[in-house]
């Protein structure tokens, strides 16, 4: 395993891009981002970031060639991956699986009728030496490096993430998905993934995530763009479950042409500070996004998770529908930013949020920004907060069932239009997880 000693430096960016022999414009957009990242200081909303980045490992390699078979991958990072269920889950649910351990990917695949297709689907790193011309014409046109100071960390250091292009007219019958693990102590974890769904094309993606629990703290600062043109559909599917000694800081956007449609469904249960936020931009007539997200926070857990819709054509739709639990003392706290501008005639926006409150010790506060610059579009926000009923309660303990079971039935009803939108095996996932939020 080749790993570079804590701490950042230019002289490291730039050794990362040796390792990974990249072009000359990678390696100058690399120090433009470090340099963006070193004078950039930490947002001033959301929770307190208290990161020292001298104490992360920025780049671990731990394989030399990604592998198209499991039985080429290193046998202690296989076992990691069948012991959370990835294995058996592409065998049976997937059209392609892609898999990232520590820095870089070590695993992809997909099904021989969907390479026939013309899908490309591998790492980004990968895509950045065979798409050279198709990777440039859309890398770092969506998600700028020098929005905030994650957005630079990462320009300055990414390694690894999803590649995806879907040719026109173009429909897969199950989904793609990554998979991406943090092994080691201290450990970042910077992915950069691009995904193009063409005209009239339709694409679900689905990630996933994980990592042992460990004193020291590790980052994980994402950055992804995805790119929906006329009259395709995207659907991007997370379940976050990092460990509570993660700092979980993504950006994610994705642009909507005309009558195209991106839908997030986003869960939140991982990382001791999540800060997260899925974005559509809706540039095209008829353009429409969703987004459905949970997020459940625990003791010393901050969930600061929303969603953000920006209408700037005419005639388009948003849906923001969030669900947050907070317990033992856990903040859960909604924020978001929809935006209808002049131009963005007859459009029309949706926002509700609900919150469950478990215990005394927890908080949630709901956080939204709306902003309507014409008088032919609509708005509604409609949110909740409200602890479990003590009448509920009462009603399914007295027929015999116990106060914990009692308890899992109302979450699993407050969170079932989320549970709805879920493949099978992450539904049954996902009640595991929560079961520990109880």
């Amino acid at each position: 395993m080749k790993g570079l000693e804590k701490g950042l430096t230019k002289e490291k960016v730039t050794e990362i891009s040796k390792i990974k022999d990249e072009p000359k414009w990678m390696t100058n957009f690399r120090l433009k981002s470090f340099h963006k990242f070193e004078e950039t200081p930490n947002p001033i909303f959301g929770p307190e970031l208290r990161i020292d980045f001298n104490n992360i490992n920025y780049f671990k390699k731990v394989t030399k060639d990604i592998a198209d078979n499991w039985d080429n991958v290193d046998k202690e990072i296989k076992d990691t991956f069948e012991s959370v269920g990835v294995i058996d889950a592409e065998k049976k649910y997937l059209d392609g699986m892609h898999v990232q351990y520590e820095s870089e990917s070590v695993y992809t695949n997909m099904l021989k009728e969907v390479k026939e297709k013309n899908v490309i689907f591998c790492d980004t790193d990968t895509a950045l030496k065979k798409y050279p011309d198709l990777f440039k014409k859309y890398f770092n046109t969506l998600v700028k490096y020098n929005e905030n100071k994650y957005t630079a960390l990462n320009g300055a250091v990414w390694s690894g993430g999803t590649f995806i292009y879907v040719p026109p007219h173009t429909k897969l019958d199950r989904p793609l998905q990554s998979y991406f693990r943090i092994n080691s102590r201290s450990m970042g974890q910077f992915e950069r993934t691009l995904i193009i769904v063409d005209e009239g094309s339709e694409l679900h993606y689905m990630e996933g995530c994980t990592s042992p629990v460990y004193s020291e703290d590790s980052l994980h600062a994402a950055v992804v763009e995805i790119f929906v043109m006329k009259d395709a559909k995207c659907r991007y599917t997370t379940i976050q479950n990092w460990s509570d000694n993660v700092y979980n800081l993504v950006t994610k956007r994705a642009i909507v042409y005309e009558n195209g449609l991106m839908e997030w469904i986003d869960g939140n249960l991982g990382s001791k500070v999540n800060m997260k936020y899925p974005c559509c931009i809706l540039a095209g007539d008829g353009a429409r996004g969703n987004t459905l997200s949970i997020a459940a926070a625990k003791g010393n857990q901050f969930q600061d998770s929303g969603a953000k819709m920006i209408h700037i054509a005419p005639n388009t739709k948003s849906s923001i529908i969030s669900k947050s639990i907070a317990s033992d003392g856990g903040v859960s706290n909604f924020r978001s930013t929809v935006s209808i501008s002049s131009k963005a005639i007859n459009s029309d926006a949706k926002i509700k949020c609900d919150t469950i409150i478990l215990d005394e010790n927890s908080k949630s506060d709901t956080i939204p920004k709306n902003k309507v610059d014409n008088n032919s579009s609509n708005l509604n926000h409609e949110a909740t907060v409200s602890k479990i009923s003590k009448e509920k309660l009462f009603y399914l303990t007295s027929r015999g069932i116990p106060l914990e079971r009692a308890k899992e039935l109302i979450i699993m009803g407050f969170i079932d239009k989320f549970r709805e939108e879920l493949p099978m095996e992450y539904a049954v996932e996902l009640n595991a997880l929560l079961k520990k939020y109880l």
